[in-house]
C-alpha cells in the first residue's frame, strides 16, 4: 500500500525557491517565488544583490556590503521576498 504524501510535488530539476546566505552575523533568505523583480534591493545594495536573467533577486557579494546597507536593502523589498534572521528570529520583514 502506497503512503499518501500531502506535500506539494516538486520536480527534481526545479531549483529551491529559497536561497540563503550567512553574512554579517545574520541569515538572509531570498524567496525567489515571491520576488517580482522591483529591484529595490539592488538599488539599496548593488554589491549584495542583482537581478538574474529572469528578473529575480540573487546574491552577488553581500559580504562586501556594509551591514546597514544590506539590512536597508532587505527591508526595501515591497513584497517581503527577503527575510533577515538574527539568532533564529526574523528581524526583517
Amino acid at each position: 500500500m502506497a503512503s499518501e504524501d500531502s506535500s506539494p510535488a516538486v520536480a527534481a530539476d526545479e531549483p529551491d525557491p529559497l536561497v540563503e546566505r550567512e553574512v554579517h552575523d545574520v541569515r538572509v533568505v531570498i524567496d525567489r517565488d515571491l520576488c517580482v523583480g522591483f529591484g529595490d534591493c539592488v538599488t539599496e545594495a548593488p554589491d549584495a544583490f542583482d537581478l538574474d536573467d529572469e528578473g529575480v533577486a540573487v546574491f552577488t557579494t553581500p559580504e562586501a556590503s556594509i551591514k546597514s546597507c544590506l539590512l536597508d536593502a532587505c527591508a526595501s523589498c515591497p513584497v517581503d521576498a527577503i527575510t533577515v534572521f538574527e539568532d533564529g528570529v526574523a528581524i526583517i520583514p
